[in-house]
């Protein structure tokens, strides 16, 4: 708001509809900006529509209504810039235009003296041409007349006439009336009044000078520091979020290249994991416990509606995810850290990422009972999981499998997430008493009536496996087996859809970094809540 006259508010106020998003409309009012979206066209238009017609009623923002209020604005500005200079400012700049008001002064006086003396001299010019002119007529006269003859032959004109018909032209004219030499002093005093008017402006416009000269020394001292600043500043907003305005956010006509993309986002995620390590601590010191249900329970299919499904997803990933990573699969070693070695195939559909992901791990002293009961087990799922910001069953299918909805922490730039999914966990036997058995953990996407998707989030697609077993090598004698005799293999499937329009580039990158990070804490995490208890087969 900016304050007009006196005691009136104006406000300028207009609303304009997105050149790309047709339920989108922003909203300016002076220097700020609303960016809002209706449910559908119909409604950002009457939005849009309101707005213009209370505008067009009130006058707020018009041309006319700053005209119709006067401002004081523009005399209180100059009043508190006087008060704001010093005195020895003040002082100078009054001394010189003082002295620019007398060279007007001296400027009138030497025109009305130019305009005497220049009549004066066409006076005389005149006076002189005339008398020559009646001399010419008088010699003619005389020759008509009786001369007188000298005794040297010449003749004697008598030439007082002229004489006097040219003081008479003279006065005529009233230039005997001017006082010349008066005049000429006056002229001659006005300019040298000039010249030392000029002098004394030339010598405070000096001074003045080197007034301005040290304040533009310091003022580009100044400006040199502030662009240091700047420059600072903008390199650490590269990593930082840096762009307002949801047309520098993921969508398909961001404003934001992949570089500052990549950069942005992971700026977030750095924040996030010192955010995390701080709560850690936190987190560790609470204990949690959660009942295990008998190994029977996961072993059965259930008879929900979605029993089928569950057991489609749980074949296809005892047939194809423990398949090994070689032949034609085309999958590329992407992380290799001890143990843990992560596998990526590229696939995009539509422009949209959708990169399959396998990670082979093996994780001492605990079994794959245990790593998919925490997994899988909603009660200490904030122990280990970072990147939720909430979630909550939206129902119970089963003893071992429910629908979950979650939303993920949003990413700067990125679009908030959110995913509805079916969790399942169980137990497949072995065909042969050799072989162990197996755990697994199966999320993935379903729909439901009671989490249907909003504007908010962009809702993600996933199917995810987590697939455990338990490697137990004999202890010596007849000890019982302890932690340091089972080893645990994990094979992690991911296949997630993101939706949403986030590059390629970054998409790949951050699930590159992500999902290691994700399953060294998780192991880790199953590490020391099985340490010192009873193993759980």
């Amino acid at each position: 708001m900016r304050k007009q006259g006196e005691g009136c508010v104006v406000m300028e106020t207009t609303g304009e509809p997105h050149e790309f998003d047709e339920c989108r409309m922003d909203i300016s009012v002076n220097d700020s900006v609303w960016y809002l979206r209706a449910q559908d066209p119909e409604h950002r238009n009457q939005w849009i529509d309101s707005i213009e017609q209370h505008r067009a009623e009130s006058g707020y923002g018009s041309e006319s209504s700053l005209r119709r209020h006067g401002s004081m604005l523009s005399l209180t500005s100059a009043t508190s810039g006087y008060s704001a200079t010093s005195t020895s400012s003040f002082k100078k700049g009054h001394s010189l235009r003082e002295k620019l008001a007398e060279m007007e002064t001296f400027r009138d006086i030497l025109c009305r003296q130019v305009d005497t003396l220049q009549k004066y001299f066409d006076g005389c010019a005149d006076a002189v041409t005339k008398d020559e002119l009646q001399r010419d007529k008088i010699v003619e006269d005389d020759e008509d007349g009786f001369p007188n003859t000298r005794s040297d032959g010449e003749f004697l004109h008598n030439n007082n006439g002229s004489k006097e018909k040219l003081f008479q032209c003279l006065s005529h004219k009233g230039i005997n009336g001017i006082d010349f030499k008066g005049e000429a002093i006056t002229f001659k005093a006005t300019t040298a009044g000039i010249l030392a008017t000029l002098s004394h402006c030339i010598d405070l416009m000096v001074k003045r000078e080197d007034s301005w000269q040290k304040r533009l020394d310091k003022e580009m001292e100044k400006r040199r520091r502030v662009e240091d600043a700047y420059k600072s500043v903008l390199s650490e907003l590269k990593k930082k979020s840096h762009f307002g305005g949801p047309d520098y956010e993921e969508g398909p006509n961001s404003l934001i290249n992949e570089d500052e993309f990549f950069d942005a986002v992971e700026a977030a995620l750095d924040r996030h994991d010192k955010i995390e390590e701080q709560s850690q601590c936190e987190k560790s010191r609470i204990q949690r416990s959660s009942s295990v249900p008998s190994g029977d329970v996961f072993s059965c299919v259930g008879s929900h509606r979605f029993a089928e499904k569950v057991e489609e997803m749980v074949r296809n990933h005892m047939t194809y995810s423990l398949q090994d990573v070689g032949g034609d699969a085309n999958w590329q070693l992407v992380v290799e850290e001890g143990e843990m070695k992560v596998y990526r195939r590229e696939v995009e559909e539509n422009g949209i990422v959708l990169d399959p992901l396998k990670a082979t791990h093996s994780v001492k002293g605990v079994t794959g009972h245990e790593v998919c009961h925490y997994f899988w087990d909603t009660d200490v799922r904030n122990d280990w999981e970072t990147t939720v910001e909430n979630f909550n069953i939206v129902e119970t299918l089963s003893d071992n499998a429910i629908i979950i909805y979650q939303t993920h922490k949003r990413v700067w730039p990125a679009s908030q997430r959110d995913v509805l999914y079916l969790s399942a966990i169980r137990k497949i036997m072995a065909n042969n008493e050799n072989d162990p058995d197996t755990w697994l953990v199966c999320n993935f996407s379903v729909e439901h009536e009671n989490a249907q998707p909003n504007n908010r989030c962009v809702r993600a697609k996933i199917n995810v496996a987590m697939i455990c077993q338990t490697l137990v090598s004999p202890p010596e004698g007849d000890k019982e087996i302890s932690r340091d005799n089972i080893l645990c293999k994990i094979t992690y499937v991911a296949n997630v859809n993101p939706g949403g329009w986030a590059p390629a580039s970054v998409l790949r990158a951050v699930a590159k970094r992500e999902y290691p990070k994700f399953l060294k804490r998780f192991t880790s995490y199953v590490q020391e809540k099985t340490a010192g208890k009873p193993i759980l087969f």
